[in-house]
């Protein structure tokens, strides 16, 4: 695990070392423990490292073929010793144990053919020198992240935007659309960043850019849903059993010991009961818990850690340390993050990584086995559209219903607004875009600055990001909530999921794998009929089916948590006060995107019960952080920027 960074300036302008040097010690956090940068001319680039595997022989850059090839490298390939095996059959010898050179090797013999065949996590550059070529590759789900920044003729590339913004002759100005994108969703939508200047590298995806002309990229793997050969439920639960544990065994391949995360639901158990299942060596799990608090699942987790012989940490969390850490926690992803979450996993991260350097997780199993509640909603919706449809003009009384005596009846009454608009959407792209925003359209448009909701907000905005990111894909034959899981892998995913495990994770020198997002178990999981992921109102059925001889009796009957904190209350309290403060302090209320006033009110609605708005009084204090402490010009929003044209 490494973070890694270049620069191809093109044009023979030299590349300085210590300008790749620059991009590296700002993600240092990212790999202490070795570093190695590499010029040539107008090209460089650079890598910290974490050593996981081959710890003596692992440093990068790594050369073969007589230095013809270079390589930086960022993540882990869990089948490399399959590979190794395959090119040793073709004549090809090795000089270390370490994935890098398995990844250079393979490169240098099969091409680009070698993505599909890797499983796990990558980032990788590889520099050819004679035909002065990068090629840029990132895994198929975006585990690990590549942000790239076409200026000036040149091509910047890096794990975080930090190391990007070292770079001498760069612009960096924020994105309207990203600032969009982060009040409606609580992040910025891949492969958007905050800056206009910056994409991501998309998942699954390769580029390559020569010394003259443009780049050029192509998609080397996709999610496909398919339909599996017949087989019975049994069947079908035994296979569940053995990818599951395959893919959790060769994600514990590790020269240094492995742990887990743990938050008492299904996904983390089950790594965590296959880990077991995996190895007799001591494990641990890390539990976040929140003392006294409706969601903390502490003792759910401590009952499955020790029916798994497992040693159990626990990290309470209570609403000062969330205060005190925030800062700190949305400064690791550079530009506004607001998913609550991240605060737990974050503290987890640190807390983990004060004992261990890998730690296995459970992210994946909602996205793939339909877990989420709005999943039961897309499909409860499709069943009943009929009857819903005679139902339209209530739908319209509720869209109008105003704000109720008591907190209680308010929370319902916005459930019911939420759900009057979500039955109203045609499809399940559509009803994906509307489940995961934070804040609705009429709450956007009371709270953003005229001129900002002039630019951005307006009739049809889901069928824009339906044509957005799925016009290639059309319904295709796929139900309403087929297409909720298509969206939420390949959109959510990365842009939301993945980034919190990441920089939460990496901030403090944490390897985080995720056994269920192996592009072989997702390709496996996309051939589950949907009737066994969703069976009647329970999600994740086939999973729960399957793991549920490994854990306690009655621990799959209890409802859904994951890594949440209880916001809402917080806001209500001395948390709402700190939020107040930044909001008003810290100059987001002076950046041009906001209405005061109006944010002003929604501070005191939800302070007084009259509305639950945490997620977007979450959203701009985080936004309050991020715009305190970066050093770019709202003013950069209100221009035009040309597209990269690789995106």
């Amino acid at each position: 695990m490494c973070g890694i960074a270049g620069w191809y300036r093109r044009g023979g302008a030299p590349v300085a070392a210590d300008v790749v040097g620059r991009q590296c010690d700002a993600i240092r956090h990212r790999g202490p423990d070795d570093s190695g940068v590499q010029v040539d001319g107008d090209f460089g680039f650079g890598m910290r490292r974490l050593s996981i595997l081959d710890l003596a022989r692992g440093h990068q850059p790594m050369s073969v073929a007589g230095g013809r090839f270079s390589i930086v490298f960022n993540g882990e390939i869990y089948n490399h010793l399959e590979i190794r095996r395959d090119l040793a059959a073709e004549g090809v010898s090795f000089a270390t144990h370490c994935d890098t050179e398995t990844i250079l090797a393979g490169y240098a013999q099969w091409g680009d053919r070698i993505w599909p065949r890797l499983e796990g996590m990558f980032a990788v550059a590889i520099w050819d020198a004679p035909r002065r070529e990068l090629t840029l590759a990132r895994d198929p789900l975006g585990i690990k992240p590549l942000y790239l920044s076409e200026q000036a003729g040149g091509l910047a590339f890096a794990s975080e935007l930090k190391a990007l913004t070292v770079l001498p002759e760069h612009a960096f100005d924020v994105d309207d659309r990203a600032v969009h994108d982060f009040f409606s969703f609580g992040h910025v939508r891949t492969p958007r960043s905050i800056y206009r200047q910056v994409r991501t590298l998309p998942p699954g995806h390769v580029l390559k850019l020569g010394a003259q002309g443009e780049a050029r990229m192509s998609a080397f793997w996709r999610p496909q849903l398919r339909s599996a050969p017949a087989r019975s439920e049994a069947e079908w639960v035994a296979e569940m059993q053995e990818v599951l544990l395959g893919s959790v065994a060769r994600h514990m391949l590790s020269d240094v010991p492995v742990a887990a995360f743990l938050s008492g639901g299904v996904d983390s158990s089950a790594v965590l009961a296959a880990m077991r299942r995996s190895t007799n060596a001591p494990l641990k799990a890390f539990t976040v818990g929140y003392p006294g608090a409706r969601i903390d699942e502490t003792d759910t987790a401590r009952r499955i850690a020790q029916h798994l012989g497992c040693e159990h940490v626990v990290l309470p969390l209570e609403f000062g340390a969330a205060r005190d850490v925030l800062p700190q926690v949305q400064r690791c992803f550079d530009e506004p993050f607001a998913d609550m979450a991240a605060i737990p996993t974050w503290l987890a991260s640190k807390l983990a990584a004060e004992q261990v350097k890998v730690v296995l997780c459970g992210e994946g199993g909602d996205e793939l086995f339909a877990g989420y509640k709005r999943h039961r909603n897309a499909a409860n919706i499709e069943r009943l559209r009929p009857l819903i449809a005679a139902l339209g003009p209530l739908g319209a009384l509720v869209e109008r219903t105003p704000a109720l005596p008591g907190a209680r009846l308010n929370y319902l009454r916005q459930h019911a607004q939420r759900a009057v608009e979500f039955v109203r959407l045609p499809d399940g792209y559509q009803q994906f875009f509307a489940a995961t925003q934070i804040s609705r359209r009429r709450l956007r448009g009371e709270v953003f600055a005229d001129a900002f909701a002039e630019r951005h907000e307006g009739a049809g905005a889901y069928e824009r990001l339906e044509q957005e990111y799925f016009a290639d894909a059309g319904a295709g034959g796929l139900s309403a909530l087929e297409q909720f899981l298509v969206a939420d892998l390949t959109v959510n995913m990365p842009s939301a999921m993945l980034t919190r495990l990441d920089r939460a994770s990496m901030a403090h020198s944490l390897e985080a794998r995720v056994p269920m997002l192996s592009h072989r178990f997702v390709d496996w999981a996309l051939g589950v009929p949907t009737s066994l992921k969703m069976r009647g109102n329970v999600g994740k059925y086939l999973l729960r089916r399957a793991v549920a001889d490994w854990l306690p009796p009655d621990i799959l009957k209890l409802p859904k948590q994951g890594f949440q904190v209880p916001m809402a209350q917080w806001l209500r309290g001395e948390f709402g006060i700190f939020a107040r403060d930044v909001w008003a302090g810290g100059g987001a209320a002076d950046s041009g995107y906001l209405d005061r006033a109006a944010v002003d009110r929604l501070f005191d609605e939800h302070r007084q019960g009259q509305a639950d708005h945490s997620r977007m009084l979450y959203a701009i204090t985080v936004f309050g952080l991020w715009w305190r402490e970066s050093r770019v010009s709202s003013d950069g929003a209100r221009g035009v920027a040309a597209e990269p044209s690789f995106v």
